[in-house]
């Protein structure tokens, strides 16, 4: 009998062990299946983020090249203000005589189309 107790008692004892390095092994498991994720996230981050960089460069050179174009509409739109209101202070009082005569100076006359009844 104690030789059975025995074999028995040697069949758990294994069984312990199987049992044991069988939780080990999911544990080991675990640990690289979470390592795993984190490695292929860092991987995801650093892809996205060089991604990123590309395409703020791209939009730099793109956008920059708008940027100029803007500041150029703006230079000649503030030259063009600027001639205008230069061209108005000079030729303001002419203009201003011209238009006073024509109102002030009347000379009546009588319209060529006018028919005198006779």
């Amino acid at each position: 009998m104690t030789s059975q107790s025995q074999g028995i008692q040697q069949l758990l004892q294994a069984e312990k062990r199987a049992k044991d390095k069988l939780e080990e092994a999911k544990k080991r498991k675990g640990k690289r299946l979470k390592q795993a994720k984190e490695e292929a996230i860092a991987e995801i981050d650093h892809y996205r983020l060089q991604r990123e960089k590309e395409f703020r460069n791209k939009q730099t050179n793109v956008m920059g090249s708008q940027g100029n174009l803007s500041t150029k509409i703006e230079e000649q739109t503030t030259e063009t203000i600027r001639n205008l209101t230069s061209s108005y202070h000079k030729n303001m009082e002419s203009m201003m005589k011209k238009l006073l005569s024509s109102i002030c100076d009347i000379n009546p006359e009588v319209h060529p189309n006018f028919r005198h009844a006779v």
